[in-house]
């Protein structure tokens, strides 16, 4: 505990958590420090500027107390909070689900950019390991005649899933069901898509607290060397694909090659792949050959 007194102005206690995460060496301090006290008082960037020393209440001062004790312990800033923004929307986070990322995004467009064409038929989505359903909400927001399964092993992953749909206003096109992957999915789909966990085992200790002591284990661990979830997909997507369907998955950032390889020996094509924001392959999506 840091024992720390919080100033009782916006703008010093903003600066005083900005110090506070520099000299513990977060990477972002002032991003941080701006964020929460934005999340702790309801002020926005251009209030806590013009106003630096409006007092704090009890009330804030506690919250951003208790929220600088829990990111020196390098819990997530937006795990603080309890939400995160994605593809233009707000997503609640849970204990059981992945922080969203913003790589992420590129499987979301590379989706899309499927999807989009046919976009006035009544398309059904299948997303597995859902977590939060990022990327199954993302894409109902925008294909307004389609709908979704949204597959996950966790009751809370699927719980916080069916939160984020009803405030997103999609929940009526959403279903969740809980599964371990294919096990216990019926039908067909236009898309299957699936952002599923590819760390090797050994990798694991390599990331940062904020990853490693705060996103679920069972989202980040790809097995021994990270391919384990893609062997199953690649084995068992034919049976769950419409004629014409496609897979998309996200990948890591040297696994392209090795997951194009995979799929093709169950007689899939790689139809596009994708960068993420810093260049590096992140999402491919693939059709069945013919």
């Amino acid at each position: 505990m840091s024992g720390a007194v919080i100033p009782a102005s916006i703008g010093a206690a903003f600066r005083f958590m900005r110090d506070r995460f520099a000299a513990t060496g977060i990477e972002t301090p002032d991003l941080d420090a701006r964020i929460l006290v934005e999340w702790a008082t309801g002020a926005d960037r251009l209030a806590i500027l013009s106003n630096p020393d409006r007092s704090l209440s009890d009330e804030e001062l506690q919250r951003l107390s208790d929220a600088l004790e829990r990111r020196l312990n390098h819990e997530p800033v937006h795990r603080i909070i309890g939400s995160r923004g994605f593809y233009g929307l707000e997503f609640l986070l849970s204990a059981e689900t992945l922080e969203p990322r913003p790589d992420t995004e590129c499987l979301v467009d590379l989706s899309l950019k499927y999807l989009t064409p046919k976009q006035d038929q009544a398309l059904r989505i299948l997303d597995l390991g859902t977590g939060t359903g990022i990327i199954a909400i993302s894409l109902l927001s925008r294909l307004r005649q389609a709908s979704a399964v949204a597959v996950d092993i966790s009751v809370d992953a699927l719980a916080t899933t069916l939160k984020n749909a009803e405030s997103n206003h999609v929940a009526s096109r959403l279903i969740c069901t809980q599964s371990n992957w294919f096990d216990l999915i019926e039908g067909r789909f236009d898309l299957i898509v699936s952002n599923p966990p590819y760390i090797p085992s050994a990798d694991i200790s390599d990331l940062s607290k904020e990853v490693r002591n705060h996103d679920p284990l069972v989202a980040l661990d790809g097995g021994d060397d990270g391919l384990v979830v893609y062997r199953v997909l690649a084995a068992k997507s034919a049976d769950f694909l419409k004629d014409g369907g496609c897979i998309a998955l996200e990948i890591g950032f040297d696994q392209r090659d090795v997951v194009d390889g995979l799929f093709a020996a169950k007689g899939f094509i790689l139809i596009e792949a994708a960068k993420d924001l810093g260049g590096n392959d992140r999402a491919m999506i693939f059709s069945r050959q013919e």
